[in-house]
């Protein structure tokens, strides 16, 4: 939708962001009101109806506007207890708005121009400064909207791009009265109305292209293709991801909200774990400056398989496994010193680490090992367990 142009700097992106939205919406409420009162006057005294209709449409854009000067108030606010992500989706609901503004611009246009086609005749004289008014009102509106337009695109906010839009469908608003009130001077009435079906179609087409792009961003539609694959590469090339096999993207206004499945080696620690996520979490926001979040959850193996998630989560809790544990090595829970257990499939690793006490004793662990061999075979738990003796210094 972008440009690949360089983002502000992180220090002072939210402030200048703010800033510049601010700024260019300023400048449009200005140039905007000096249209709206030069067209109707003017048109209003030429007996130019076309005129004073397109000023009317300017004072369309000054509730537009108000309407971004109010969203960007509030959608600048840091995330709060009821929005944990912040308030940047305000902006896709106002370019919703503004979508849907420009989509009843266009077919006011196209209603207006067909009533004139059939009414001809009923086409008062006009004088001609109206035709100077409204090619002033084009120059005026052409240049806010390249000016504006700079801006959104170098901020890559899609709502001050709706915005941009909006002026270009004035300025052609008023191209298509430059060319009416000319046509009517010259004596070809008929010209206004046909060049404000064309642009009046064209504005539809555009509004209602920002309501989808807006509605798509509201149902969370995901990332392009192209998009996805660069965020899957850079959480794959972090040190200790040895596989992926979820990665799930939404837009939130001109960031990205993310979360990812990275498989670890299924034996490493829980902190070890945590260490690789959070590794690969930071190389996503550094890397990727429109992502706002990213949700790193850890797997120990390949779980897209629904029937492996569910014979997995079924498992009983270590408690129930800790004793069931015990029973199979002849032993009280108490007497182990640690155990650790890797939920693998559908069934259990476990790692049994002994006191020396029992170590020192190899009666006593091969008691052990002869219970595992006899037991362990039909188990409907455990698949392996491993015996490891620790040896404190003295």
């Amino acid at each position: 939708m972008f440009p690949e142009e360089p983002l502000l700097s992180p220090g002072k992106s939210a402030t200048a962001r703010y800033r510049e939205s601010q700024k260019v919406t300023w400048v449009s409420v200005v140039v905007n009101i000096g249209l709206t009162l030069a067209q109707i006057g003017f048109g209003w005294v030429a007996h130019a109806q076309s005129l004073v209709a397109d000023g009317f449409h300017s004072l369309s854009d000054l509730v537009a506007d108000l309407m971004v000067l109010l969203a960007n108030y509030h959608s600048r606010g840091p995330a709060d207890e009821r929005h944990p992500y912040g308030h940047h989706r305000i902006e896709t609901a106002a370019s919703l708005v503004l979508g849907l503004l420009l989509a009843v611009t266009g077919a006011a246009i196209l209603w207006s121009a067909g009533v004139r086609l059939q009414h001809l005749g009923d086409v008062p004289p006009i004088a001609p400064i109206a035709l100077w008014v409204a090619l002033a009102a084009l120059v005026a509106k052409e240049s806010l909207f390249r000016y504006m337009l700079a801006v959104a695109e170098k901020l890559r906010s899609p709502m001050l791009v709706a915005n941009a839009w909006h002026a270009r469908s004035d300025a052609a608003s008023s191209l298509v009265v430059a060319v009416g009130l000319g046509g009517s001077l010259l004596g070809y009435r008929f010209l206004d109305p046909v060049a404000a079906i064309i642009v009046g179609f064209l504005i539809l087409r555009m509004g209602l292209k920002f309501s989808y792009e807006a509605i798509q961003e509201l149902v969370d539609t995901a990332l392009t293709d192209d998009e996805i694959e660069r965020i899957r590469n850079t959480l794959r090339d972090t040190p200790g991801v040895i596989g992926m096999h979820e990665l799930r993207t939404r837009r939130m206004a001109h960031q990205v909200l993310a979360d990812a499945h990275i498989q670890v080696d299924a034996r490493i620690s829980v902190s070890e774990g945590h260490q690789i996520a959070e590794k690969a979490r930071k190389r996503v926001l550094q890397q990727h400056p429109e992502v706002l979040d990213v949700l790193v959850h850890i797997d120990s193996e390949e779980d897209t398989d629904h029937d492996l998630k569910v014979a997995n989560i079924n498992l009983p809790e270590r408690k129930i496994l800790l004793n069931h544990l015990g029973a199979l090595l002849g032993l009280e829970v108490s007497q182990v010193e640690k155990t650790l257990l890797h939920y693998l499939g559908n069934r259990v690793e476990a790692e049994i680490f002994l006191p020396q006490e029992i170590c020192f004793d190899r009666a006593q662990v091969q008691r052990i090992e002869r219970n595992l061999a006899e037991h362990l075979a039909g188990d409907p738990y455990f698949s392996a367990v491993s015996l490891n003796c620790r040896i404190a210094p003295k």
